[in-house]
């Protein structure tokens, strides 16, 4: 095997180990309880990252048995994917710009409203029949019942210096302009101020309702996805400029293999 295809071998093996961070950002993702009910990218990066994965490893094998006609498929598909990859991040930073979080005083977590995300994100879950089904899911989900048992709030001070998810600030509690009163996590009286929004309406005290059908919910839903896209991107980005800086040395040793194979065949008068 020449010098150029050891590299080209070597590079695909490399390629190969970016596949890794890919799919394990993309099983990540899909085993959230927010994309679990939400069914956005769930699933398409972890499809990318098995696709990078065989792509590199047709890559290995032309290059371990010199398949120059394999070489060049391989090239061509990873191209592909890599802008597939990098479409992918500009819009996953495009869509998540915007947190649409509200400081609360003396409070330690954070409000979230549907006004500071993008259209595109508002009027996914804004959609009647996508918020119903996600609606369904996150209470069956429990995720406002793991917050009421995972740890015993004795005061309401000690809840409200508590680090809530967006999920958890959002649709296991009324927003706070309303001015109900603490009794648990997932129970709050005596509201003072229910003109102040409609959400303040929307609550109910029945476990299987609480905030769910508030649009503060939704805010907070698309606030938890932010979040977790925000944390996979820095795993994608490390792993497509891994990706570009392979596949530029890898064009460099297929044309040089080229040559030394046409060299090669020159020297034994097949030209």
């Amino acid at each position: 095997m020449s010098l150029s295809n050891n590299i080209t071998a070597i590079l695909n093996f490399i390629s190969l180990l970016c596949s890794v961070p890919i799919i394990g950002a993309g099983i990540w993702l899909a085993s959230k309880p927010d994309n679990q009910c939400l069914h956005l990218a769930r699933w398409p990066l972890v499809i990318l990252g098995f696709l990078i994965l065989l792509v590199s490893l047709a890559g290995f094998v032309g290059a371990f048995w010199n398949r120059q006609c394999l070489l060049a498929i391989y090239l061509f598909a990873m191209a592909t994917l890599i802008v597939i990859l990098i479409i992918f991040l500009v819009f996953a930073f495009v869509v998540t710009r915007s947190d649409g979080s509200v400081e609360v005083p003396g409070r330690a977590y954070k409000e979230y409203y549907l006004s500071g995300f993008s259209g595109w994100l508002r009027h996914y879950v804004g959609d009647g029949s996508n918020w119903g089904r996600i609606r369904v899911c996150l209470s069956e989900s429990g995720v406002c019942e793991k917050l009421s048992r995972g740890q015993p709030y004795i005061t309401a001070d000690q809840y409200f210096q508590t680090h809530l998810s967006p999920l958890q600030a959002s649709c296991c509690k009324p927003p706070t302009v309303c001015g109900f009163v603490y009794e648990n996590p997932t129970v709050w009286v005596n509201p003072s101020n229910v003109a102040s929004d409609p959400d303040c309406i929307a609550w109910s005290n029945d476990q299987s309702l609480l905030c769910y059908n508030c649009q503060s919910c939704k805010a907070g839903m698309l606030g938890n996805l932010r979040q977790e896209w925000r944390k996979a991107n820095i795993a994608l980005i490390i792993a497509a400029v891994v990706l570009i800086w392979v596949y530029v040395i890898g064009c460099s040793a297929f044309k040089n293999a080229q040559t030394e194979d046409l060299f090669r065949r020159y020297k034994q008068g097949y030209t």
